[in-house]
């Protein structure tokens, strides 16, 4: 059999392989999201490649507009890519992205109704993020951080291991995510209130308590900072050129501390997250304050933290409970 589109024998031109519809229309909906939901350009790439996959798909398959996808052509999507390995979590978003965009194609009175509705990946195993225990974030922070031979050398070092140090304690204190962190200008923590102003994912700025062990760990930063920054920088945590430092930098410093304080677990700046959350939760059982603390839009991302711990709950139910208790004999 003559692969598919190879020229005819009686010499015709090639069938062209299929267009697929016009991508256009996508570029138009990701620059709609930017301006109205302020989409993180993160965010923007991951939906660029979903739209693509499914462009791929719909030109596959010979369908040439928005307007003949019709429900089972996602449902084959989304199995298609299921059988391929994609993540289920990835699919998630996939059908997120279509749905968002179909629904703008609706408000454009492009299309009559939305075909990927309806349409549901397949459901995703649990993942409870990982957390260290209250001991061993102690000595991550806390344990000996001699300076070791190579790369540390040299008369900044004793600077690097304060900034890192404080980089460390205002993760685990106030709970902030990577890109929070690297953001951070010298305005933005108040150490007479102690107190530290975020912005968070949507451009949502929240304010978030620090406490006494980061305040003391930033304040010897501070100190020590004019070493390596120059005058007219204004970003609180910088590298040895005095730029601000980035986020891969982090997490190198981050995993090399882990491994200089011995510690058996990859680390990583999210662990300190899912730590502060965790260790919280446990002493509060606040979930809406901890939701509040971590700036999640939503509860249901804060409530995988109640399974992390169950025999803590199950503990506080027999102690706490007047029907838990066995009678003494």
């Amino acid at each position: 059999m003559p692969p598919r589109n190879a020229a005819p024998e009686d010499g015709s031109a090639a069938e062209p392989p299929p267009a697929g519809p016009d991508r256009a229309p996508i570029e138009r909906w990701l620059r709609a999201l930017a301006v109205e939901r302020r989409l993180s350009a993160h965010t923007e790439r991951a939906y660029r490649r979903d739209l693509d996959a499914f462009l791929a798909f719909c030109a596959a398959r010979g369908i040439a507009s928005f307007a003949d996808v019709d429900e089972n052509h996602v449902r084959v999507f989304a199995a298609l890519e299921h059988r391929s390995g994609l993540d289920p979590r990835s699919i998630q978003r996939r059908l997120s992205a279509l749905r968002g965009f179909f629904g703008y194609l609706i408000r454009e009175s492009a299309l009559p109704r939305n075909p990927a509705a309806d349409v549901r990946a397949p459901k995703a195993a649990k993942r409870l993020p990982p957390a260290l225990d209250v001991d061993r974030m102690t000595r991550l922070l806390e344990g000996p951080a001699a300076t070791p031979p190579g790369h540390d050398a040299g008369p900044e070092a004793g600077v690097l291991m304060l900034r890192d140090r404080a980089i460390m304690e205002l993760f685990y204190s106030s709970g902030l995510r990577l890109a929070e962190l690297v953001g951070l200008d010298l305005g933005d923590l108040d150490l007479n209130d102690r107190t530290v102003r975020v912005l968070g994912k949507g451009s949502k700025t929240r304010i978030v308590p620090v406490g006494a062990q980061a305040l003391a760990a930033v304040g010897a930063w501070l100190a020590a900072r004019p070493a390596l920054a120059g005058p007219d920088s204004a970003a609180r945590f910088v590298g040895r050129r005095g730029r601000r430092l980035g986020a891969r930098a982090v997490e190198l410093r981050v995993a090399r501390w882990a491994r200089r304080q011995g510690l058996d677990v990859k680390a990583y700046p999210h662990l300190f997250r899912h730590s502060f959350a965790t260790h919280l939760l446990e002493s509060s059982q606040d979930l809406r304050g901890v939701q509040e603390l971590l700036g999640h839009a939503n509860i249901a991302t804060t409530q995988v933290y109640t399974h992390l711990d169950f025999q803590h709950l199950a503990r506080v139910y027999d102690r706490a409970h007047p029907r838990a208790r066995r009678r003494a004999r």
